[in-house]
C-alpha cells in the first residue's frame, strides 16, 4: 500500500474513533432490547491477492440466521446480471429490527476501522468478498484484488445497488488500475451522499414489495352476468 495512502488511512481512523465507541456503546445497550446476543459480527472475507482475513460488523441479523440464502442470492445475481438490490429492499425477514437502516447508511461496517487500522483493509477500494463468492469470480475479474479492500470505493460511489455484478466488476478493476490519493479523497467526499442515496432507495424498494405483496392480497371483484 502507498504510504500516503496508508497515512491518510490511520489519521482518519485515529480521528473517527471516539465517534465509533460512542456508536458501539449506543449499538450495545439497543442490541439488549432489540435482539439480545453479541453486538459485533465476524466474518471470512477474501482482500488483496485473494488474501483471507476476518472482518468486524456491527451485528445486523438474528444469532441463528442462515446465511446460505445470501450465497444462492449472490450465484442468482452473477448469472442474471441484474442490478443488485440488496435482500434488505425485499423484506430480508433475518434482519433484527432498525437492522436495514444500519445496513443501509454503512454504519454497520464501522467496526471495519479496526481492519484498516491492521493493514487488511483500506478506506478506500473494493469490498471485501467471500470465499464463496471468490471462488465463482474468474480470472479476469480477480484482477480487482490487485487493490487493498476499502470500507468504499468507486463502486459504491457510482450507483452500487443499481448497478449489475458486470459492473460492479469494471469500477473495482478501473479502481485497482488507476488508484491516486487524489482519487481517495473524492471518492472519500462522495461517499456521504451515496449513502443517503442508497437509504433513500432502499426504503422506496421496500414500500414498492409492500404496495405489492398488498394488491396480491386483495380479491377481485365478482363480474356480475
Amino acid at each position: 500500500m502507498p504510504d500516503a495512502k496508508r497515512i491518510l488511512d490511520v489519521v482518519f481512523c485515529l480521528l473517527v474513533l471516539p465517534l465509533f465507541a460512542l456508536f458501539t456503546l449506543l449499538i450495545a445497550i439497543f442490541m439488549q432490547f432489540a435482539s439480545p446476543g453479541p453486538v459485533f459480527f465476524r466474518q471470512e472475507r477474501v482482500g488483496h491477492n485473494g488474501r483471507r482475513f476476518r472482518i468486524y460488523k456491527f451485528r445486523t441479523m438474528g444469532v441463528a440466521a442462515d446465511t446460505n440464502v445470501h450465497q444462492q442470492y449472490f450465484s442468482q445475481l452473477i448469472e442474471t446480471n441484474a442490478p443488485m438490490i440488496k435482500m434488505d429492499s425485499k423484506g430480508d425477514s433475518r434482519l433484527i429490527p432498525c437492522g436495514w437502516i444500519l445496513r443501509a447508511s454503512g454504519l454497520d461496517e464501522l467496526p471495519q476501522l479496526i481492519n484498516v487500522l491492521r493493514g487488511e483493509m483500506s478506506l478506500v477500494g473494493p469490498r471485501p468478498c467471500l470465499p464463496a463468492e471468490y471462488e465463482q469470480y474468474t480470472p479476469e475479474q480477480r484482477r480487482r484484488f490487485q487493490a487493498a479492500p476499502g470500507l468504499t470505493g468507486l463502486w459504491q460511489v457510482s450507483g452500487k445497488n443499481r448497478t449489475t455484478f458486470k459492473e460492479m466488476i469494471r469500477l473495482d478493476i478501473k479502481y485497482a488500475e488507476t488508484r491516486t490519493i487524489w482519487m481517495d479523497l473524492y471518492i472519500i467526499c462522495m461517499t456521504i451522499p451515496a449513502l443517503v442515496q442508497q437509504i433513500l432507495d432502499t426504503r422506496r424498494n421496500q414500500r414498492m414489495v409492500v404496495h405489492a405483496e398488498r394488491l396480491t392480497e386483495m380479491p377481485f371483484p365478482s363480474r356480475n352476468r
